[in-house]
């Protein structure tokens, strides 16, 4: 069996570790045993950075090297799934894997999926059945149609799996694994309890500041969605009388400064490593976010979330109490904040056991 891994972005990368280590370990098991044959590569695409850039990051993760890097960088929804889209098929084409993997909902996970769709490869949609039901946002639409043209969805939940056969997917290509964030939350805190004293080095207490990450283009880009955040982020700092770090992307920062908005009283910092942000994630009061898998890694750490948004493809975190929506609506933001610091903090993690790495492997020897 031969696997392709499309990667694209960060985030990808963090969750499909767990999957990538998981395939190391039987490609080695593999060369220990001349009678099975088992290989996998890692394509990267360069939707967000160019891999040069991502290489780092692979070697903090302790992951061997993508054998492919497409680099298409930014551009228009269209240009940028549209350049790899054609990079993927080339690479698939070559290589003619059993099997193509994809994470998640960015234009990497549709034009994966869609390219190997197209040359009758399998695809393996991993975190599949998430819905926020807003197809306003981009993310929605790729993770639906990569949803429906995969042969195995690997749903993170009992939940997102009934959300696959209400869509009219069939039971037999669904397969309930947990979500890998849990696998990746555990292994790469491990590393970065090593390699990171982030605390320290920005003069940080166990507990006592607020984490604040929010990057989504319908928030950023939105003046008045931006601003009332802002203006939240502002009133949480004078309520409880600690520091909001907000670690921002240089986009983010470019749109302040286009909105002329104030952020008067919240830290801001450069971009975090991966782990450094996981400490600081760990040992926060609180954190705000819009983030869907921040959503997931708070809940997993037992740490309160609040998030920027109106809607979430997260629902469990809801329902187990790890998290509030409030929106961008300063006086909402301060009052979810409060609840959920007086909130009881022993929720049970929706995600799994932190195996779904090898179920996911598993799933796909056991039926290729």
């Amino acid at each position: 069996m031969k696997i392709a891994i499309v990667v694209g972005t960060r985030p990808e990368i963090i969750k499909m570790s767990p999957v990538i280590r998981e395939c190391e370990k039987r490609k080695q098991q593999n060369i220990d045993d001349s009678d099975s044959s088992f290989d996998y590569f890692i394509l990267h695409t360069g939707q967000h950075y160019s891999y040069n850039m991502d290489k780092v990051f692979f070697e903090q993760l302790n992951l061997p090297d993508a054998k492919y890097n497409l680099d298409v960088g930014s551009g228009s929804h269209g240009m940028q799934t549209g350049k790899i889209l054609a990079g993927v098929e080339e690479v698939l084409l070559k290589e003619t894997p059993d099997v193509v993997l994809v994470q998640g909902d960015t234009n990497t996970v549709l034009a994966g999926a869609l390219a190997a769709s197209k040359l009758h490869i399998k695809v393996g949609h991993v975190e599949a059945g998430l819905r926020s039901y807003d197809k306003r946002m981009p993310e929605e639409i790729n993770r639906v149609l990569a949803d429906h043209i995969s042969d195995f969805c690997f749903a993170p939940t009992e939940q997102a799996k009934e959300i696959l056969l209400n869509e009219g997917i069939r039971l037999e290509n669904i397969f309930v694994t947990g979500n890998t964030i849990v696998d990746a939350v555990y292994q790469n805190l491990k590393i970065a309890n090593k390699k990171a004293n982030a605390l320290k080095e920005l003069g940080l207490k166990e507990k006592e500041y607020f984490l604040v990450t929010t990057h989504r283009q319908e928030n950023v880009d939105n003046k008045e969605r931006f601003k009332g955040i802002l203006t939240g982020l502002q009133e949480i700092t004078k309520e409880y009388n600690l520091p909001v770090i907000y670690p921002i992307h240089p986009r983010s920062q470019k749109m302040i400064s286009a909105h002329n908005l104030r952020s008067d009283g919240v830290t801001l910092i450069d971009p975090l490593d991966l782990f450094s942000f996981l400490q600081l994630e760990q040992n926060a009061k609180l954190v705000l976010t819009d983030s869907g898998g921040i959503q997931e890694e708070t809940c997993i750490l037992g740490i309160p979330c609040v998030t920027l948004r109106d809607n979430t493809e997260r629902p469990e975190t809801l329902d187990v109490r790890s998290n509030m929506l409030a929106g961008v609506i300063p006086e909402d933001i301060v009052n979810c904040v409060s609840v959920m610091i007086e909130n009881n903090k022993e929720w049970k993690n929706p995600f799994g056991d932190g195996t779904s790495g090898h179920k996911i492997i598993g799933v796909l020897e056991e039926r290729l």
